[in-house]
């Protein structure tokens, strides 16, 4: 079939009949709308993948990542640390207990008054046994001291190196914010813009745009840029772009390729010549 053997309505094959929309009276042509819709469209989506990619953004995480890994730490030796102090506490209540009983046992020997002998030696047996015995319990007394140093400098460390990183963090969160702010001012300009754009479309052609859209990552309408479609940047047959732009103006088409909608642009000069 030849170019002037087509129906005016173009259809592709899984594609609803296409049709030729009117500029609207004192507005713009709907393809021109269009494009610049999807320019909007593509301009927000970059900036809300900045918004979301921010650097600052990223050093946040990590440093809450690794304030976390700190704290972590912090509470392992933390426990350890408990432990050990428990320890410390009852052998210190052994110390006391047995150092009560062996100051009484003195004061009832240096008190002993016609006391048997078999019994004087009784008492001073247990004297010299809880002697060894508070002996041996500050022993392992000092033993834990010791344990606990290294402890307590780690978590000294480790409590300096958490208020740096939250102060790095607290840094982070502020130009974070600002970033964001920046961002958001230019949002605030370009969704209200959007919004305008969109409403000014054909209910029918912003519908089947958003369709596109949502299903084509983004990208609804494509520019036909000399015999290159934008959105697949596939080129097309020739043929097909001849067709295309001597098609009535306004005529909505699709890319064979990729299904979005194509909006003719004008060729360059040097096409044009040639």
């Amino acid at each position: 079939m030849t170019s002037e053997e087509r129906p005016d309505e173009l259809m592709q094959v899984g594609q609803p009949p296409q049709h030729a929309e009117q500029t609207p009276p004192g507005g713009r042509p709907p393809l021109e709308l269009l494009v610049e819709l999807q320019d909007l469209d593509t301009a927000i989506s970059q900036l809300q993948h900045r918004r979301a990619a921010l650097p600052e953004r990223q050093e946040l995480a990590s440093l809450s990542a690794t304030l976390a890994d700190v704290g972590r730490a912090a509470a392992g030796i933390q426990g350890s640390r408990s432990e050990l102090v428990e320890r410390q506490q009852g052998l210190e209540a052994d110390i006391s207990a047995t150092a009560a009983r062996r100051e009484s046992l003195e004061q009832r020997m240096y008190a002993a008054r016609g006391t048997p002998a078999r019994d004087l030696q009784a008492m001073d047996e247990e004297v010299r046994h809880l002697r060894q015995r508070r002996e041996q319990l500050e022993d392992a007394e000092l033993e834990v001291m010791v344990a606990l140093e290294p402890l307590d400098a780690e978590l000294a460390s480790l409590d300096a190196r958490g208020a740096e990183l939250r102060a790095q963090a607290e840094r982070a969160r502020r130009a974070l914010g600002e970033a964001e702010a920046d961002i958001d001012k230019e949002l605030a300009v370009q969704l209200p813009a959007r919004e305008l754009v969109a409403d000014a479309l054909p209910e029918e052609l912003r519908s089947r745009y958003e369709s596109l859209r949502a299903r084509l990552g983004g990208t609804g309408a494509a520019r036909l840029v000399g015999s290159r479609c934008s959105g697949c940047h596939l080129e097309l047959p020739s043929m097909e772009v001849d067709r295309i732009r001597h098609l009535p103006e306004g005529t909505v088409v699709t890319c064979e390729q990729c299904g979005r909608i194509l909006v003719p642009t004008a060729p360059s000069p040097a096409r044009s010549s040639a």
